[in-house]
């Protein structure tokens, strides 16, 4: 992994199924911004397909989703393991609506999730953006 940021063994294996990732509070990602590795800690939930998503509140103003929109490359960390992965912005707003209810589920069973959680039923704040994240070769 050049330039990491991230430590952790890295998975190489594809992953199809990324539920157990609803039992860690945030995961770690990093991406390249520019010339430099950046990595952030995020929400990241699967909804019951076992889809991974991360997600990003006022995320228009926020510099690493500008390069993640534009060069999608990245790793992910959950419990000091890496994976190598693709990230891709939702626009679906349908994929959109699913992906909040994933991640209200999920903060809602932590018990001690990383920010207060908006109460269940709550609708996706309009400024609210999600990725989509799946497994590439390392």
């Amino acid at each position: 992994m050049p330039g990491a940021v991230l430590f952790g063994a890295e998975h190489e294996e594809p992953v199809s199924d990324w539920t157990f990732a609803n039992q860690v509070t945030l995961c770690q990602i990093q991406i390249r911004a520019g010339l430099l590795p950046h990595a952030i800690n995020l929400n990241c939930f699967a909804n019951e397909s076992g889809d991974l998503y991360l997600s990003c509140s006022n995320c228009d103003t926020k510099r690493w989703s500008g390069f993640a929109v534009d060069d999608g490359t990245a790793w992910l960390r959950l419990d000091g393991t890496v994976y190598p992965v693709q990230l891709t912005r939702a626009m679906d707003p349908d994929e959109l609506d699913a992906a909040w209810v994933a991640r209200l589920d999920k903060l809602h069973s932590l018990e001690e999730p990383a920010n207060p959680p908006a109460p269940l039923g709550s609708p996706r704040p309009d400024r609210w953006w999600s990725f989509r994240v799946v497994s590439r070769s390392s």
